[in-house]
């Protein structure tokens, strides 16, 4: 595990994070296959892959372990104790596509987003998310983004929840910079 330490205490169990890496994609692989877990995407919703592979869940999660494998930064794990109880997809935004409405795969590597949350479901409405955002934007930080992004949908939005919600953003200091499509808001945060 790269990066290891634990977050603010919030209302539930104080996370443990990690940076995804080769040496721990078997805890990914154990969250994201237990019951309830996003074993459908891999979370490669966001990321480039090719359409003719786009509902293959073996396609998806070769995908995304290829990528851990060259180094990308995929995104962060949260612990309780040693078991894997949640995710946050974090990364430069150049390597995701067309996440405000158009291909911003050319996008400055200092740009990075947050696009994604998975909370196991014993765990969930304890706060862990808050506690995710605020590691995610150390990280970013840390790897030299001057400024990180989220997509997230009021509480009353029927789709995307999975990319969390504006007032856990607002929360951390974000502010809304535009809409991306009907539902999503685009929401940033200056680090430098």
């Amino acid at each position: 595990m790269t990066e290891d330490r634990a977050g603010p205490k919030a209302t539930g169990p104080r996370l443990r994070f990690a940076t995804l890496d080769a040496e721990n994609w078997a805890d990914l692989q154990q969250l994201f296959e237990a019951r309830g877990g996003p074993h459908y995407c891999w979370c490669m919703a966001w990321r480039w892959m090719p359409s003719k592979d786009r509902k293959d869940k073996a396609a998806k999660k070769a995908a995304l372990k290829e990528r851990v494998a060259e180094g990308v930064p995929i995104g962060i794990l949260g612990y309780i104790a040693d078991r894997p109880v949640a995710w946050c997809s974090v990364g430069p935004r150049s390597s995701f596509r067309r996440l405000a409405g158009g291909d911003i795969g050319a996008a400055d590597e200092a740009v990075w987003s947050i696009v994604c949350f998975f909370v196991s479901r014993p765990h969930r409405q304890q706060g862990l998310t808050g506690q995710l955002i605020r590691y995610a934007i150390d990280y970013a930080r840390s790897r030299g983004a001057d400024a990180i992004e989220a997509y997230p949908v009021e509480r009353s939005s029927t789709s995307y929840r999975f990319m969390g919600y504006t007032d856990r953003f607002e929360q951390a200091g974000f502010t809304c910079t535009g809409k991306a499509g009907k539902h999503r808001k685009v929401m940033r945060l200056q680090l430098r």
